[in-house]
């Protein structure tokens, strides 16, 4: 009896790892995914129907740009160091020191100015000349790295309120300026109903692909990396003999967090929260998990992506914290 109660905490944590899932079996598995070009890891920008931080990407095909670029904000704080500096300081002390301790110091070594007193004055006065040295040459960077930048601001980074239908708004919302994670500034991008009534009609064509696990109908409405992904998921509740439908999808509200330009292509990230039935069942047509008659509520941040002049497609996919 000691084994087996010993043994059971190791057979709950077997259990958990190979029970499926089935909560996230809807698409894109409530989990963050995809890539927002630019600023995929950078945290779109707060909307009236996504006030809270999104979670950050946890798949992507994009790498990250920069050291810093999966946490935006740290490359700022980390001041670079100059070799230069790092070298001279280095070379400094240790050629101070060693002359001092050898007899070849600025004062005579130990045995010149009192000895230890003045063995301790000459660590001092190198000390002070390194660090004014360094003050400098750190005051001629921060001068020079402080100039007027060459990038400013522009367009509008403002909410645009999805009343009802994405489309349902007069006129439309340009988006732009600089991404959440700093770096020059995006060319503006005009979002205009037509563009809303696509992103809601993806919406609810991508869920009933999905449902119908119709790879083909996906494919012509995402991306390559979220139609590997996708695939992915269908294969995976194939495995497990289940099937998971999102059916009577409704479009609540939406609003507009990001939208800019980069390479040809145009994004726009979209915040949507809509409801719809749920449901996974077995090979047998048994429910194991949701209801088939209860609706549910989800609030998501979608990307879109299109060629200058092309059709929206689904590029990423992100939950909310």
């Amino acid at each position: 009896m000691r084994r087996f109660s010993r043994l059971l905490p190791a057979l709950a944590m077997l259990a958990l790892v190979l029970t499926p899932t089935l909560a996230d079996a809807r698409l894109g598995g409530s989990s963050s995914m995809g890539s927002r070009g630019a600023r995929t890891y950078s945290a779109p920008t707060p909307t009236n129907t996504a006030p809270s931080t999104a979670q950050p990407m946890q798949r992507s095909m994009t790498a990250p740009s920069a050291p810093g670029a999966a946490n935006p904000g740290m490359g700022a704080q980390a001041r670079p160091r100059s070799g230069f500096m790092s070298g001279l300081m280095g070379g400094l002390i240790g050629a101070g020191i060693a002359g001092m301790l050898f007899g070849g110091g600025m004062f005579g070594g130990m045995s010149g100015f009192g000895g230890f007193l003045g063995f301790l004055l000459q660590v001092f006065l190198v000390v002070m000349v390194v660090r004014l040295l360094y003050r400098w040459f750190s005051n001629r960077q921060a001068a020079t790295a402080g100039g007027p930048s060459m990038f400013a601001p522009t367009g509008n980074m403002g909410n645009a309120p999805m009343r009802g239908p994405l489309g349902g708004v007069s006129g439309g919302v340009t988006g732009g300026g600089m991404p959440s994670g700093g770096g020059p500034a995006a060319p503006p991008v005009n979002v205009a109903p037509a563009d809303y009534q696509a992103f809601e009609q993806i919406l609810k064509n991508l869920q009933a692909a999905w449902t119908a696990h119709d790879l083909n109908a996906i494919r012509t409405m995402s991306t390559p990396e979220m139609l590997s992904y996708f695939a992915e998921q269908l294969a995976d509740q194939a495995s497990r003999g289940v099937r998971n439908s999102v059916t009577d999808v409704s479009l609540q509200q939406g609003d507009l967090s990001e939208a800019w330009a980069e390479q040809g292509r145009d994004y726009a990230t979209v915040a949507m929260k809509f409801s719809m039935i749920d449901v996974t069942t077995d090979a047998a047509g048994r429910v194991v998990d949701g209801s088939s008659s209860e609706h549910i509520t989800a609030t998501e941040l979608w990307t879109f992506v299109r060629s200058q002049g092309g059709n929206w497609i689904l590029s990423a996919i992100q939950q909310m914290r």
